[in-house]
C-alpha cells in the first residue's frame, strides 16, 4: 500500500469538500441564467468539442485505474486518478465557459431518440450534480491512507463518475447537430 500523502483532518476535509461542493454545484446551476453578450473570433462550441473528449479521457483513466488496482499497480492506480481529477477540473472550467458564451441548445429530435435523449441528459445532470463530493471524499480517504475507507466509498463513486464521464460524450453526439 501507498503512503499517505495528506495529513488527517476529517473536519477541515468536510468542510473544504462541503464548501467546494456547494460553489461549484451554484455555479453550474446558475449557468442558464448567465450568457455573455461578448463576441468572440472562433466558435464556442468548440469548448463542447473539448468537453467530450475530456470526459471521454476521464472514462479511459477511470477503466485503466480500475484495472490498474485490481492487480495491485497502487502508484500506478494513484496517477491515473488524480490524472482523471485534473482532466475534470478542466471539464468544468470548459464547461462553465461553454455555457456562459453559447447559452443553452434546444435538443431539435423527435420520436424515440428525443426520449432517449432527455433520460441520458436527466441522469447525467443528477449523477453529475451529486458525484463531486463523492469524488473528493473518495480522493481524501486515499490521500490520508484510509484504504478501507476509500474502497468502500469507491465502490459508489467510481460507477457513478464512470456513467457521468461516459453519457456526457454520448449528450454531445445527440445535441451537436442542433449547436448554431
Amino acid at each position: 500500500m501507498l503512503q499517505a500523502s495528506l495529513k488527517k483532518n476529517d473536519i477541515k476535509a468536510k468542510w473544504l469538500i462541503g464548501v467546494f461542493s456547494f460553489v461549484v454545484f451554484a455555479v453550474v446551476a446558475s449557468l442558464n441564467k448567465i450568457k455573455l453578450g461578448i463576441k468572440v473570433d472562433f466558435d464556442v462550441h468548440i469548448f463542447a468539442v473539448a468537453n467530450a473528449i475530456i470526459n471521454s479521457l476521464v472514462a479511459v483513466l477511470l477503466v485503466a485505474a480500475l484495472m490498474a488496482v485490481k492487480q495491485r499497480k497502487y502508484l500506478l492506480h494513484k496517477k491515473l486518478m488524480l490524472g482523471a481529477l485534473v482532466l475534470s477540473i478542466l471539464f468544468l472550467v470548459s464547461y462553465i465557459a461553454h455555457h456562459i458564451l453559447a447559452g443553452d441548445t434546444k435538443y431539435g429530435g423527435e420520436g424515440i431518440m428525443k426520449l432517449i435523449y432527455f433520460i441520458i441528459l436527466i441522469t447525467h445532470i443528477m449523477l453529475a450534480a451529486v458525484i463531486l463530493p463523492f469524488i473528493l471524499f473518495t480522493t481524501y480517504r486515499a490521500m490520508i491512507a484510509e484504504f478501507p475507507a476509500h474502497k468502500k466509498l469507491a465502490k459508489i463513486t467510481w460507477p457513478l463518475w464512470f456513467y457521468v464521464a461516459v453519457t456526457g460524450p454520448i449528450v454531445y453526439l445527440m445535441i451537436s447537430p442542433y449547436y448554431h
